[in-house]
């Protein structure tokens, strides 16, 4: 589908997007930040009193061959339906916040999250899920380039929250349950998420200044190689050197391998 060039209400604006699970997104440029609707968490309690329902009723067995009832069909659609309307209305919501976004500022920097890991904390697992972090930013990824602007991804390992965002300074820990940033260097005190909105902005100006844009790959993401390349074949092929090559293979921090050579 072909579109027509356009250009974001604010070509020249970088603004840090921090997405958490208290407050969805929190803005370096001063906006208000935008709450985390938590639908799920709004229709849990209607959906373990349907769940519970449909328990009770003749459910199909797939040892005995067993249909389900009726009433099992009937409650089962109720249920159904509450988890479709939790989906759409999730769906609208991220669908409005990133069209806004992407329709108004010229580049936005978002961080490299690990959602997949993320959501192995049983404890805040569903509540990760409910916020859509993923989703947020694919859609950012296609709608900047279809507004005009662009999509900084900050590296995974980058300390957003741990970094004052007024001298630099990182912290060596920094517990989940502090929400306000205190900077023993310079004194800053200032909130969590809105100092790592921040540090994600300036991120991207030190880029700019320094040696450029970072190159977006297919799904939106920064390039991970090293700018000289990948040099060599990906640690994705089969674990062993290729003929001829007097490569030393050693296993690397994550569990995979890599060609000593090229390092």
């Amino acid at each position: 589908m072909e579109r027509a060039a356009a250009t974001p209400s604010r070509p020249e604006a970088v603004v840090g997007v921090d997405l958490g699970v208290k407050t969805l997104a929190v803005y370096s440029d001063g906006r208000p930040p935008t709450a985390n609707p938590r639908y799920l968490a709004a229709a849990s309690r209607k959906l373990r009193r349907l769940s519970r329902a449909v328990s009770r009723k003749q459910g199909p067995d797939r040892r005995s061959g067993q249909q389900p009832s009726g009433r099992w069909r009937k409650a089962d659609a109720a249920r159904n339906r509450v988890h479709h309307r939790v989906a759409a209305l999730r769906r609208d919501a991220i669908h409005k916040l990133t069209t806004t976004l992407a329709g108004e500022c010229g580049t936005l920097v978002v961080e490299d999250l690990h959602v997949a890991g993320m959501v192995r904390n049983r404890r805040l697992a569903r509540a990760i899920s409910d916020a859509g972090f993923g989703e947020i930013r694919r859609q950012l990824a296609y709608k900047t380039e279809w507004k005009g602007g662009r999509l900084v991804v900050a590296g995974r390992w980058f300390a957003s929250s741990k970094t004052c965002s007024g001298c630099g300074a990182v912290k060596a820990k920094l517990a989940l349950s502090e929400r306000t940033y205190t900077c023993t260097a310079c004194g800053l005190i200032v909130d969590r998420d809105l100092n790592a909105a921040l540090n994600l902005a300036s991120l991207v100006k030190q880029t700019v200044a320094g040696s450029g844009p970072e190159t977006p790959n297919g799904r939106g993401a920064d390039r991970k190689t090293p700018p000289a390349g990948a040099g060599g074949w990906e640690t994705s092929t089969p674990h062993r050197a290729p003929p001829g090559s007097d490569g030393d293979l050693r296993p690397a921090m994550d569990g995979s391998l890599r060609n000593t050579e090229t390092q």
